[in-house]
């Protein structure tokens, strides 16, 4: 048994912190990518949320894809995926909340062989998850520090690098860009065979769900520069995937999502460089001439 986490008001981070007094500060809100609010560090526990209303929402987002959220918004507001194989599930961008129908879901699910995140705003209740199902905590060894767990723990936790295959067509992809460790997973029977790229904010998914974009910062409005664009890139090259399913439920892009990262990479690649579109410089207004994977 260990002492239950104080949970960051702002990012959902969970912290294993000794004592009746939660933290000073969260360390993942005090980096440059994320922000402290103007009034002050904000905690609180699964305890209080659930006193407070907060609900656990299951959604099938596709077949062998499930997702497991909370409503309301709690921090960043990522909600769980939980992709299930014949050889076992492993739990994504896990929710900072959860309570016993949050596990009942999981467990009707078949239960958890490994939790993993996209970066470290999204390590969730991670910790909990694994507890709960004595599953593999899997994380990029360059972002382990981020990770707040008890001593107890630490025989769940295992790090990786570059890319490791969880189970048959299933493989975490470190890509760098947003932290050092920011991954993507990918699922090669998703999508009907043709593939699913599970992204958190690796890859920043547009809300008319048509194009995507790369942040080092998303709240502090800092941009990604082109070398780490690149660098993601190059890491998901490998793999055919139809479809990309961000950190909400939705954006997301729900076809020929190849073609829209490759459009999409090219226009930021313009921007990054200073090269604006003809248009632009001309003042003109422009629509875009793809939606939702299909070309006029």
């Amino acid at each position: 048994m260990f002492a239950a986490p104080w949970i960051c008001v702002t990012c959902g981070s969970h912290v294993y912190h000794e004592g009746d007094a939660p933290p000073e500060e969260c360390e993942i809100c005090e980096d440059d990518r994320q922000w402290v609010p103007a009034g002050g560090q904000l905690w609180t526990t699964l305890e209080k949320m659930a006193a407070d209303g907060f609900r656990t929402v299951v959604r099938e987002v596709e077949p062998g894809l499930l997702g497991v959220g909370a409503e309301p918004m709690i921090g960043i507001g990522q909600r769980g995926l939980v992709l299930r194989t014949g050889e076992g599930n492993v739990l994504w961008d896990p929710s900072p909340y959860l309570d016993e129908a949050a596990v009942e879901a999981v467990r009707e699910a078949g239960g958890l062989a490994a939790v993993s995140a996209s970066h470290p705003h999204f390590y969730g209740a991670v910790v909990e998850w694994s507890r709960l199902f004595d599953a593999e905590i899997l994380l990029p060894e360059v972002d382990i520090h981020w990770l707040s767990r008890p001593a107890s723990m630490e025989h769940l936790v295992r790090t990786w690098s570059g890319t490791v295959p969880l189970f048959d067509g299933v493989t975490l992809v470190q890509c760098g860009g947003h932290f050092p460790g920011s991954s993507v997973l990918h699922w090669a029977a998703g999508a009907g065979g043709q593939g699913v790229l599970l992204t958190g904010d690796t890859i920043n998914i547009s809300p008319g769900e048509d194009r995507v974009a790369f942040l080092y910062s998303a709240p502090n409005r800092l941009p990604l520069p082109e070398r780490g664009v690149h660098g993601v890139i190059e890491a998901v090259q490998p793999y055919s995937f139809d479809r990309m399913y961000a950190h909400w439920w939705t954006p997301a892009i729900r076809g020929d999502a190849q073609r829209v990262l490759k459009e999409s990479t090219d226009h930021y690649l313009k921007f990054m460089r200073g090269d604006a579109p003809e248009w632009l410089a001309e003042g003109h207004s422009h629509g875009h001439s793809h939606r939702h994977g299909h070309a006029d």
